[in-house]
């Protein structure tokens, strides 16, 4: 089950990335043929839908590592107990956040495929297309929260304070 877990993370690390890189060659494709006085067509639009990927991709592989931003100062200096429960509390507040944010996510791309729906702009594209990188990052993270939710109620230490608590003792 391990291995399993550390593939899904592995693989929301490489989508995030992928899209990084993609994002990053798109942008010097263009600058390349905006020299040679050619323009790429909605290029900037392309840019824009993968940087979001980027960031939707990578939202379980960071909340796993500890690298979302939490106040921990409060929660470094409460004891053992205290701190389980307050950790608990906020596992739980960020699984009905993820879980009701994937829901909409989910929903919305599923409506915009429903309904036909296309982008805005110069080159139009179905709207699902645009949003699925959305959708299923969200869903990535509510499967993150998950384990970290599941893993701290069977009285284990979720990897997210795991990965804090190392970096605080390094300083």
């Amino acid at each position: 089950m391990q291995t399993l877990k550390r593939y899904f993370y592995q693989c929301s690390l490489i989508l995030s990335g992928s899209c990084l890189v993609m994002m990053a060659l798109l942008i010097l494709l263009q600058i390349g043929a905006r020299t040679l006085g050619v323009v790429i067509p909605s290029s900037e639009d392309f840019a824009g839908w993968l940087l979001s990927a980027t960031v939707f991709f990578g939202l379980a592989y960071t909340f796993n590592s500890g690298g979302h931003i939490r106040v921990t100062i409060l929660l470094t200096r409460l004891g053992g107990v205290k701190r389980r429960y307050i950790e608990n509390f906020n596992v739980t507040a960020a699984l009905l956040i993820s879980g009701y944010m994937m829901f909409y996510c989910l929903y919305t791309a599923y409506e915009s495929y429903d309904y036909q729906d296309v982008t805005d702009t110069y080159l139009v594209m179905p709207l699902w297309l645009v949003q699925a990188p959305m959708a299923l990052g969200t869903l990535f993270l509510f499967l993150a929260v998950f384990d970290s939710f599941c893993t701290a109620l069977s009285g284990k230490t979720p990897n997210y304070i795991t990965h804090e608590d190392s970096l605080g003792n390094q300083e």
